[in-house]
């Protein structure tokens, strides 16, 4: 596969940055498929880019010809400017019918631990969708499973941090024994391009090896920040309440009722071993110094 032609969805982006840049290092062609192209192009022309045609299914299927394999990370965080959670199920809906036609040999998405298309959350049910459509396309394909993703860029993270740097009180809804199992992004790039060399379907959680309970996750990020911070538990519709003032002053949306119904349904854990090797603790160490020094907007990237 050495010098096979793949195609990245969102190579631009934050988890599909990580898998072109590993691709590229290998000797890969790729090709990407984006709703945003930046200014400055990262891969100095390395990588051709074609816009999203969803509503075109043959512009779509011509725009994977020649493809071996498609790593897919598009998704939407939560509905914006009309982008709805159905919206992003059709539109992967007709990629998976894009790469068929097309040719495409293999089909690696990145979705969610917890994803379940009986959801009562519509962000965890759509993704359960498009793993139903996936498996049911005829498609070799490995649907990879992260829950809370870490690095340099992530976002959610970045702002418990901001937060703990800027007060000394952080709000927890509910009690906070909800778990979540980190996974650093350039082990799941890595994982998404090994799984693209392999022919057999597989569903698999991509999680690293520490498991926190909410409070513990807040805790640590605090002693690696060197703040002491008190937890405050509070009921979720609080908790949004607070999120709503913080996101009107930052003009962003930093926490949405999903996230916090996910969490605390301990749906961003796996129910089996860790599958990714790099522990939340140690990169936080080497981390602190600039994680939350900055705000990291959500709307802002998608500008």
């Amino acid at each position: 596969m050495a010098k096979n032609l793949t195609v990245v969805t969102g190579a631009f982006g934050y988890s599909g940055a990580y898998v072109t840049r590993l691709l590229l290092a290998k000797g890969w062609g790729v090709r990407t498929l984006t709703g945003h192209r930046p200014s400055h192009d990262p891969y100095g022309g390395a990588v051709a880019a074609a816009p999203f045609e969803f509503d075109r299914p043959e512009r779509l299927a011509e725009s994977l010809k020649g493809a071996d394999t498609i790593f897919n990370t598009y998704w939407i965080r939560f509905p914006y400017r009309g982008a709805t959670f159905e919206h992003a199920v059709a539109n992967l809906r007709a990629l998976i019918d894009a790469a068929k036609r097309a040719g495409v040999r293999r089909f690696v998405h990145l979705s969610i631990t917890g994803a379940s298309a009986e959801s009562p959350l519509p962000y965890f049910r759509g993704k359960g969708m498009v793993e139903r459509a996936l498996r049911e396309s005829g498609l070799s394909y490995a649907i990879l499973r992260p829950a809370i993703i870490f690095g340099p860029e992530e976002i959610l993270l970045n702002n418990i941090a901001w937060l703990l740097r800027r007060f000394p009180l952080f709000a927890v809804p509910g009690d906070g024994s909800y778990r979540t199992q980190p996974v650093f992004v350039e082990d799941l790039a890595a994982m998404a391009v090994e799984a693209a060399q392999l022919d057999e379907s597989l569903v698999v959680d991509a999680v690293g090896p520490e498991t926190y309970t909410f409070n513990d996750l807040v805790h640590t990020i605090a002693r690696a920040l060197g703040r002491n911070v008190r937890l405050i538990h509070v009921r979720p519709a609080i908790q949004l309440l607070f999120a709503a003032i913080v996101g009107a002053v930052m003009r962003d949306v930093t926490l949405t009722r999903e996230e916090i119904s996910g969490l605390m349904a301990d749906l961003l854990v796996s129910r089996g071993p860790p599958t990714a090797p790099t522990r939340f603790s140690e990169w936080l160490e080497r981390h602190a110094a600039l994680l939350g020094t900055r705000y990291a907007s959500e709307l802002a990237r998608r500008t």
